[in-house]
């Protein structure tokens, strides 16, 4: 029982900056090497040449779809876990745990079959022009069909942190990324299987996180228990759930969609344009990644303090995010826009208009991510306090509600220019719409705490 009664006093009496360094920091290490997952097939396949890189661009946000059944149950899951904790009630919060787990395995296997059949009209809605398709389905039908794994191991990272396990989320993380990392070039390379490879080497990366998180279930290190009796499909228990599940599936439906739509509208200017969309997408996925890793422990403190009435506590941990991914997300889009055309010369073998169009967006993009910690964390928070409509709405804008528009109306106007600078102008537009959001978020706090 000590290791339990650590992670509630973590949760609910320590110091807010020592809590989010505990917390934040391993699952934000955690989400960084993750994100290798993503970089290194796109690096390695740049060797293959651009159709390959196409390839994987094209083929990343049906992976997100999938994905999308881990977050819907496990980020669901987890804001309520939270909640649950604070108030005491660990024998609901085990039957949601189970629910949650149990959940995400059938749903994602059944998006996945649906995506294995209908994979070729699939891949073609997603950008995939004639010279990439053929290396799309190679990576894509490995790709998808081992992504159940990934779904568990989502799922499960969003029970795990929400527990303040966050030692163990990263280190499920890491070793599956390390492993990608290595088994890459032997696939791609030294086995000579191209960009079936790389397919090959990300599915194996993620049953070893499986096996972690498995390890971590049977010598029962969990605060919660898993078994099959503590699954309960209840209308209450499922609309706990479905309520912060449904906007977390929304924002990554989106996020699938307007990579989708920036894949489609850049292929319309040749296979240079939509192979410096793979390395785009990536690099700043990186930076999102890193940012929803260290808030992924900001939500369990968010949460247990909103659920246990300690509103003092909330607005520290607020304040504090806030704060730290602000500062994190300025460094890191400073990086990328002053270095945008040495980091994207690493994803080709000299494709000098695939460098020219890539540093464009990366600079642009790079410039408005100093906003991305502002907006995400009021959108984790309305989602962790139980906010569905504020959550879903805020989790839309940036992909959805201020992105469709622009990515409708500025390659119009603007040709190429206009896909590349798409997402910047929707990352102004939600920043905008969250500083009401926070204004009045923070007034109804302030009642409640009278």
């Amino acid at each position: 029982m000590k290791e339990p009664s650590t992670k509630m006093e973590l949760l609910g009496r320590a110091p807010v900056p020592k809590a989010l360094l505990a917390l934040g920091f391993p699952t934000m290490i955690g989400m960084l090497i993750n994100a290798l997952y993503n970089l290194a097939d796109t690096y390695f396949v740049g060797g293959l040449g651009t159709d390959p890189m196409g390839a994987v661009t094209v083929s990343f946000p049906l992976g997100q779809v999938i994905v999308g059944m881990g977050l819907l149950f496990g980020n669901g899951a987890a804001a309520c876990l939270s909640r649950l904790l604070g108030r005491g009630d660990k024998e609901t919060a085990d039957k949601v745990a189970g629910t949650a787990l149990y959940s995400s395995i059938i749903a994602g296997a059944a998006v996945i079959l649906c995506a294995v059949i209908f994979l070729d009209p699939i891949l073609k809605s997603l950008g995939a022009i004639d010279d990439v398709m053929p290396y799309a389905v190679s990576y894509a039908r490995i790709y998808i069909t081992f992504s159940i794994f990934n779904v568990f191991n989502v799922t499960m990272n969003n029970i795990v942190s929400s527990e303040g396990a966050a030692k163990t989320a990263m280190f499920a993380l890491m070793a599956g990324a390390v492993l990608n990392v290595i088994l890459d070039p032997i696939f791609i390379y030294l086995f000579h299987l191209g960009v079936s490879g790389a397919a090959i080497a990300t599915a194996i990366s993620q049953m070893v996180s499986t096996l972690i998180y498995l390890c971590y279930i049977f010598r029962r290190k969990s605060i919660f228990r898993f078994h099959i009796g503590k699954g309960c499909f209840s209308r209450e228990i499922m609309s706990e759930i479905l309520k912060i599940g449904i906007p977390t599936l929304i924002f990554q439906l989106l996020t699938s969609m307007s990579i989708a739509m920036i894949n489609d509208a850049a292929k319309e200017y040749g296979s240079s344009a939509l192979a410096a969309m793979g390395p785009l997408t990536k690099i700043m996925s990186m930076g999102t990644l890193i940012v929803f890793g260290f808030l992924k422990g900001f939500q369990p403190i968010a949460g247990f303090s909103y659920g246990a009435k300690k509103y003092d506590r909330l607005r520290e941990a607020i304040k504090t995010a806030l704060l730290w991914s602000t500062v994190f997300c300025v460094a890191f889009g400073l990086i990328i826009a002053i270095f945008s055309t040495e980091i994207m010369s690493v994803f080709t073998r000299g494709d000098l208009e695939m460098i020219r169009i890539g540093q464009t967006a990366l600079r642009a993009n790079g410039l408005s991510f100093v906003l991305f910690g502002f907006y995400t964390v009021y959108s984790f928070l309305f989602l962790v306090m139980g906010k569905a409509k504020e959550g879903c709405f805020l989790g839309a804008c940036r992909q959805g509600i201020c992105f469709i528009p622009v990515i409708l109306l500025f390659p119009r106007v603007m040709g190429l220019d206009g896909v590349l600078y798409a997402q910047p102008a929707a990352d102004v537009f939600s920043a905008v719409v969250t500083v009401f959001m926070a204004v009045k978020f923070h007034k109804e706090l302030k009642a409640k705490s009278i």
